[in-house]
């Protein structure tokens, strides 16, 4: 079992940079782990991932170039460091970890977090 939490979330101004950050406790074999997002009214969407080692990350369209995922192994955590945010980046992101693929699909994902609320003012 693995118990997940997220911190980070909060109100910011268009053109400015975040980081959220997602704390695993526990153990299982995990091959991905990830960001998610959901907005109101919307699907929950995928925003970045990446492996168990940290070599290798992928992101969605809306993340590339803006968005940096990275995971520090010994700390057993992930970050999402976020630059440039804009009012369509206002969701509730969510972390989650699993044992298989694909990486971008939520429901392949074994553990999630409870969500933190980003929100972007323009």
């Amino acid at each position: 079992q693995v118990h997940v939490e997220e911190f980070g979330g909060r109100s910011v101004q268009a053109g400015t940079s975040l980081k959220l950050s997602c704390q695993f406790t526990g153990r299982d074999f995990i091959l991905y782990s990830a960001w998610f997002r959901q907005a109101p009214g919307e699907a929950r969407e995928f925003v970045a991932a990446i492996s168990w080692d940290g070599v290798n990350t992928f992101y969605a369209d809306s993340a590339k170039g803006r968005f940096l995922i990275s995971r520090d192994t010994v700390k057993d955590t992930i970050t999402l460091q976020m630059y440039m945010l804009r009012p369509a980046d206002t969701a509730v992101y969510y972390c989650a970890t699993g044992r298989s693929g694909p990486y971008d699909s939520p429901s392949v994902y074994d553990y999630w977090g409870q969500g933190t609320q980003v929100h972007v003012s323009s």
